[in-house]
């Protein structure tokens, strides 16, 4: 579908988020805003959807099992005390989840998140570093 920009996997998509590993149906991505440290993305990628019941029950057991091996790799790497997911689909009309670590000490503890700071950016040898940590991570849980 163009226009949506998990399906076009071009410039849009590019800007926003960095390819970490492909499993199944799933393509997990570090999301470039790392306020929260580690945050990623995991994006149904067999074709434009828009909802879990669209898909077939054997692709969302293969999704939530990508969202729960990225969860777990993050959590491994980073020491999150916490991961929440989101799955919204009103801006981006993609199936995705967001994995987004929480720390105690970190922003957004213990309440809703906020959209009025400036975005944590890191350098490219940085982002680098945190998508073959989490890419090895996953690659471990995988066995």
């Amino acid at each position: 579908m163009t226009g949506c920009y998990y399906c076009d996997k071009g410039e849009a998509l590019n800007r926003l988020m960095l390819p970490i590993k492909t499993i199944g149906c799933a393509d997990i991505y570090l999301f470039c805003d790392q306020t929260h440290k580690g945050k990623c993305i995991v994006v149904y990628n067999k074709e434009h959807v828009t909802e879990f019941f669209k898909i077939s029950e054997e692709d969302r057991h293969e999704f939530i099992d990508a969202v729960s091996i990225t969860a777990n790799a993050v959590m491994n790497v980073f020491g999150a005390d916490k991961i929440n997911y989101a799955t919204y689909g009103d801006k981006v009309n993609h199936l995705h989840v967001h994995v987004t670590p929480k720390y105690q000490d970190g922003p957004d503890w213990g309440g809703p998140f906020s959209d009025a700071r400036e975005p944590k950016r890191l350098t490219e040898e940085e982002y680098q570093e945190r998508v073959k940590a989490i890419r090895d991570a996953i690659e471990a849980l995988q066995g």
